[in-house]
């Protein structure tokens, strides 16, 4: 068997949130990204009411899921890996819902949380996210120093936005974020720039920014690659959120069509690891 990449797409992106208050329905959005030919979908693993509907909507779809939750101390894990177990997912992403401002007081959570991982036999990735643990790089790294084999979900956007990095980026600023993507067993995509989350990736004069988040995303395929099983998946989650994440006109909506960008997301994370 070969390596996978799989692109999910995230059940949070496809909200229109339009002034004309139409919303598509569960059953809606999931024969659009089925149709569309992704690999899976991105939802939370909150309520279990929520997950057996979502169950119930991708069957017979062939459609994976990449499980979401917010847990603020260890136990709060319990309930979505049971869902999990029961609901197989790819694997389960965490933003740790806690900001605590010392080291040594997060590792009894990060560790409790990989031991119940290891315990239910089901994946856990800890997601590099703005108000969360993770919210700033340098944290963060402090964080893989302690724990060195910490899986994370990398989203790079956060990042960007919250340090402000300026083009060109540096060397140092490169080796900080290789060194988060040398732990990145999973990807959220989307492209930041110095001052905002999301920017239009359509949109030429935002080129530079798309180009380098393809550099990075390159670099952690490469980098996941070289240190994955020979018959392993790698899950990137197109994530192109609604507003506030969005950027709006005057009209309050949209400046492009999101799903056409993920669409172009999609196809350009493809480009990439053919070229690998």
């Amino acid at each position: 068997m070969m390596q996978k990449l799989l692109i999910f797409q995230s059940l949070w992106a496809m909200e229109r949130r339009h002034t004309d208050g139409y919303e598509r329905s569960l059953d809606e959005n999931i024969a659009m990204i089925s149709e569309a030919g992704f690999d899976g979908i991105s939802a939370h693993y909150t309520n279990r009411a929520d997950v057996v509907r979502l169950n119930d909507a991708i069957r017979d779809t062939g459609l994976k899921i990449e499980g979401v939750c917010f847990p603020r101390n260890v136990g709060d894990l319990r309930l979505p890996l049971e869902l999990a177990v029961e609901f197989p997912v790819s694997h389960i992403n965490v933003q740790p819902d806690v900001r605590l401002r010392r080291v040594e007081e997060c590792l009894p959570i990060l560790d409790g949380w990989m031991q119940l991982a290891e315990d239910a036999r089901v994946p856990v990735f800890i997601e590099t996210h703005r108000n969360r643990m993770t919210t700033d790089l340098l944290f963060t790294l402090d964080l893989l120093e302690e724990r060195p084999d910490l899986p994370l979900l990398a989203d790079l956007s956060h990042f960007t936005v919250a340090r402000e990095f300026a083009l060109p980026v540096d060397a140092e600023t490169h080796a900080m974020i290789h060194r988060i993507l040398h732990n990145a067993q999973a990807f959220h995509g989307r492209v930041a720039s110095c001052e905002q989350v999301q920017i239009e990736i359509s949109f030429p004069h935002h080129r530079p920014w798309v180009e380098l988040f393809l550099q990075w995303w390159d670099y952690g395929m490469r980098e996941w690659r070289s240190r994955a099983a020979s018959n392993a998946e790698l899950v990137f989650t197109c994530e192109l959120g609604p507003k506030p994440y969005a950027i709006t006109g005057r009209d309050s909506n949209d400046t492009t069509d999101r799903w056409a960008e993920a669409l172009l997301l999609r196809q350009m994370l493809r480009d990439l690891w053919a070229g690998i």
